[in-house]
């Protein structure tokens, strides 16, 4: 049975809604709790499909695992595998974080090659590099991810680029390396800092996270811990450009409104409202959009997983827009499908230059990866008529009831499940 989304564009939101667990620090998180000796509970996990794949995993590599209303217990006492199967590993890209966790429990792994979205060569050679500097004979064979030491010991590593996965995966290994690492050229992102708190929690020493050089003295007795996992940075830029899009006015709870500076200031540009106190931020907008030019890049900078979305905005912004994507060199495969919809688009190698146009309309599209389905969703509530987006398996991987929320808003927007769909 397959599922689809159809909205029917044009309904203004307004209301308040709850952003949810931040998806890519529960996904670095949860192998973690495999290196402890007892067990963790962890709250705000999002209730999506990724955390339910590596829930499977850690529960065939021995752990007990139980997962009910944000809330998750794993006892990692009996994990006893250090071979993921192909058919669970495959479906998601942070599969690969459970290679430095096995290394650090038996010395070898054995991770069948990330999947997840399709935005390029996403190569992972960082991470391999990584792992060898902490003295882990690591290569790829016949699409797994081999890698066994002897002993691991602390090292400099030196990221040739900011890379989250890289710098997640040098910090999972260095925590089980006797003596001192230290990330060069790390990623900032949040969701680094929040595997840096909870690894500290667990009793490891970690200094430096979202700077861009980590310490980690490795080789210490790590312990089960309560965590609560960080708001979703991108769940809530999606919601901050949904609200803009629909002229709405909306207060997004619980999220942290100093990880949102780089959209905010996009949106502000354009002529959107955005004001914020504490855990509250609130949008509003009246549709007169200013064309901007927007640029990835990794954390402070502007965040390649709104690109997409921010770009489906400026599809009816006044004017030109250029926005160029650095991280993901297939991220604008997802304009063929807001073309369907009207929009004026065409893309120069890695900038994509976007015209505005007065109005979008619905049609029959589908989406392509992840954010592309979210993007979709915004230009779906903005266009006249019926919208179906297709392929929301994406959608659905990371964004944790993202129709429900939107609904509570005032969305016209149902999920339709089908043969057809």
């Amino acid at each position: 049975m397959k599922e689809k989304l159809r909205i029917v564009g044009g309904a203004r939101l307004e209301g308040e809604v709850m952003v949810s667990g931040g998806k890519n620090a529960a996904v670095a998180i949860l192998p973690a709790t495999l290196l402890a000796d007892s067990p963790s509970v962890i709250e705000n996990v999002p209730d999506i499909d990724d955390v339910h794949v590596l829930i499977k995993i850690m529960r065939y590599l021995g752990a007990e695992v139980e997962f009910a209303d944000n809330v998750l217990r794993v006892d990692p006492r009996q994990v006893d595998k250090f071979d993921p199967p192909y058919e669970l590993a495959s479906r998601m890209r942070a599969s690969y974080y459970l290679v430095p966790v096995l290394l650090g429990n038996f010395m070898r792994a054995e991770v069948p090659l990330p999947g997840g979205c399709d935005l390029g060569l996403r190569p992972i050679d960082q991470t391999l590099k990584g792992m060898r500097a902490l003295g882990v004979d690591v290569d790829i064979r016949g699409g797994t991810l081999s890698a066994k030491a002897d002993e691991m010991l602390g090292a400099d590593i030196f990221l040739e680029m900011p890379s989250v996965g890289a710098t997640v995966n040098s910090m999972l290994a260095a925590v089980s390396a006797p003596g001192m690492t230290c990330i060069h050229n790390a990623a900032k992102e949040p969701h680094i800092v929040d595997l840096a708190n909870f690894l500290s929690s667990m009793g490891a020493s970690v200094k430096g996270a979202g700077t861009d050089a980590i310490r980690i003295r490795g080789g210490r007795h790590l312990h089960g811990a309560n965590y609560t996992v960080v708001p979703d940075q991108i769940e809530t830029g999606t919601l901050m450009i949904a609200a803009a899009a629909t002229g709405g006015d909306v207060v997004i709870t619980g999220a942290i409104p100093t990880h949102m500076e780089a959209l905010s200031a996009k949106l502000l540009e354009m002529g959107v409202h955005v004001t914020s106190e504490d855990d509250r931020i609130r949008v509003r907008s009246n549709q007169n959009f200013r064309a901007v030019n927007v640029k990835t890049q990794g954390y402070p900078g502007f965040p390649t997983d709104l690109q997409q979305p921010l770009t489906a905005l400026l599809t009816v912004a006044n004017g030109t827009s250029i926005v160029t994507e650095t991280i993901f060199e297939s991220r604008f495969k997802f304009l063929d499908e807001l073309r369907k919809m009207g929009a004026n688009t065409r893309v120069i190698e890695t900038t994509a230059i976007i015209t505005g146009v007065e109005s979008l309309a619905g049609a029959r599209v589908n989406a392509t990866d992840l954010r592309a389905g979210a993007a979709l969703v915004i230009a779906a509530l903005m266009a006249d008529g019926v919208t179906e987006i297709s392929n929301i398996s994406h959608l659905m991987r990371g964004y944790e009831r993202i129709d429900e929320k939107l609904r509570s808003l005032g969305a016209e927007i149902e999920l339709v499940r089908s043969e057809e769909a």
